[in-house]
């Protein structure tokens, strides 16, 4: 999903970045309020996991591989707000010490995987917890499943990018059909990887889970209506 240099032309590349500097600056202001002493360690950790796992790749089919994007698991553990940026960080290091990722499409980049990958798994996310039994263990399988569309979702937008402003010629079909189908089955990977993630956090330490902060919080049954039962 690393969009290398001169994939897009110089005006979708200009216009990627200035759609990803809106983004991180919003995610700036309105992440202040979930960075304290809890969320900041653990957004650190995230970053670190997410970094270390897009450097290995998994084979998928006929010689292709693929690796984690992040932006959901990022999203489910941290918020979406906080994932935006942590998204950011690990793309601007992967660019500038591994060239993974041109500079000149980090942009590209951090719209495909800190933007899309993480508001459209994690709206996913939100929509499948409403779908399923209000516990913590859903919080995994709806992360899984947003992990999986958020996949789908880059994939597609950067289908779009590239009929825009592609530096070779491709037919929207062809493209599409391509981006698609590899990135289904990347996506599973990603909803293996993410669902394995956030359930081992989840079975430890719930509480600092963003994704499931309403049932951690859920009041306690009163000690007379415990005994009542």
């Amino acid at each position: 999903m690393h969009v290398p240099d001169a994939f897009l032309d110089a005006p979708t590349s200009v216009a990627t970045g200035v759609v990803a500097v809106a983004g991180v600056a919003i995610a700036l202001r309105r992440s202040r309020g979930d960075l304290d002493d809890r969320v900041a360690p653990l957004a650190g950790l995230v970053a670190t996991f997410i970094f270390a796992a897009q450097m290995l790749n998994f084979p998928v089919a006929g010689g292709t591989s693929g690796h984690l994007l992040g932006g959901a698991l990022a999203a489910v553990l941290v918020g979406p707000w906080t994932a935006t940026l942590v998204m950011t960080v690990v793309l601007l290091i992967q660019a500038l010490v591994f060239a993974d990722g041109g500079l000149t499409a980090l942009g590209t980049n951090v719209t495909l995987m800190g933007l899309v990958g993480v508001w459209v798994g994690y709206g996913v996310f939100r929509l499948a917890r409403r779908a399923l039994p209000r516990r913590t263990a859903s919080v995994p399988v709806a992360a899984a499943i947003g992990a999986f569309v958020s996949v789908l979702a880059a994939a597609a937008v950067f289908a779009a990018l590239f009929l825009v402003g592609g530096t070779a010629p491709l037919e929207a079909d062809t493209l599409f059909g391509a981006m698609l189908s590899w990135h289904a089955l990347i996506g599973l990977g990603e909803a293996v990887i993410t669902f394995l993630v956030v359930s081992a956090v989840v079975s430890v330490r719930p509480d600092l889970v963003h994704g499931a902060r309403d049932l951690t919080a859920l009041p306690h049954p009163a000690p007379a209506e415990e005994a009542a039962r």
